[in-house]
This record gives C-alpha cells, structure tokens and sequence, in this order.
C-alpha cells in the first residue's frame, strides 16, 4: 500500500501546525488507496542542522540524523503542513529538510499552508526546496488564511471552502505518488 506522511512544520510550544496535520490526517484516512500518518518533526529533537557531510553523501554521524532518515525513507510520498514565517516556510521545516536528500528523491508532495495570506509565499518557497530535493510537488495545495480559518487564531476551524481544497490535493498526490514509486523502480533497475 502507498504510505504518504503528513509531516508538520512547526516545533514552537503553543503551535497550530500540528491542528493542521491532525485535521489532514482524519480527513486523509477515510481514503482507501493510500494509507496517511502524521509525522511530527518535534518527536525528532533536530537541532539546528550538525551534520559535518552534505546531505547527499549519507554520511550521517548523529543518531537524530539518522533515525530521522530511516523514519522518512518509509513513505512513497509526502503533505508538508506548514505556515508563513517571515514571508517564508516555518524555520524547523526548512530545517528538518535540510538534515536529508535521497530520502525524499523521487517522492511527490502535496502543501497544505496557512498564514495571513494563506501561506501563498511559504508555500512557493518550498515548492523550490522541494525541486532541489528532486521532489515532484503537485500543483493542487491547500491554503488556509488565520483571519478565516482559525478561531482568535488559535483554534483551527477551517471553512467549508478552504477544507474542500483537500481532497482535489490528495486525489492528484496519490496519483503522482504511485507514478514515482514506478520511476524509482525503473531508476533502481537502471542503476544495477
């Protein structure tokens, strides 16, 4: 079965990010042609990125790196949760991509973003980190807006509208998933 994570985007005490996550998760498990789980980058204790080799080499020398990579290479694909931080995508997301490469090669991602704009430029901001990753990011994304989305802010009731945007997302990630998991075989089989 294809296994997509939902992998949240904010470690700060007090977030909304994982609401976001959560809600994806129970809307994403009534689905019957993928199975979804929410990874929290905060279970990871990733500090600012201390890794002495890029990324690419897989020369990881601290175990945070590389339990964070053996938990990533389970999933044939990826929802990015993330908000607006600064114009940009969250801090600990940017982060936590940073510490990995071929873990996500050739994987499709879906965003979910949320800011008071909708994370429109967090979102755009990732879409580039996610092509360096060789991530096929799908067009369809979700954007939720603080001013409509949550209550004083802080407590995620997300509109009609808004939480329809999910499943045209979902729809076209599982489809793109399951054409990566053929490229990655013809990749391997190239390889050997």
């Amino acid at each position: 079965m294809t296994k997509i994570a939902i992998i949240t985007g904010s470690t700060r005490p007090g977030r909304v990010n994982k609401q976001v996550a959560d809600w994806v998760l129970a809307n994403a498990s009534a689905r019957t042609d993928a199975e979804f789980e929410v990874v929290d980058i905060a279970d990871f204790n990733l500090p600012l990125l201390d890794e002495p080799y890029p990324a690419a080499y897989q020369n990881y020398q601290n175990d945070h790196t590389k339990v964070w990579s053996a938990r990533i290479s389970e999933f044939d694909g990826f929802v990015f949760v993330t908000g607006e931080y600064n114009h940009t995508v969250m801090p600990a997301l940017a982060n936590a991509l940073s510490y990995l490469n071929v873990e996500f090669n050739n994987k499709a991602a879906g965003i979910v973003s949320y800011g008071s704009m909708g994370g429109a430029r967090a979102a755009e901001h990732l879409r580039n980190i996610l092509s360096e990753l060789q991530v096929a990011h799908v067009r369809n994304q979700v954007m939720f807006s603080l001013f409509t989305d949550f209550e004083n802010f802080s407590e995620f009731k997300p509109t009609e509208q808004n939480a329809g945007t999910l499943a045209p997302m979902l729809d076209q990630l599982v489809v793109w998933t399951r054409a990566m998991e053929s490229a990655r075989a013809e990749l391997a089989a190239a390889a050997k």
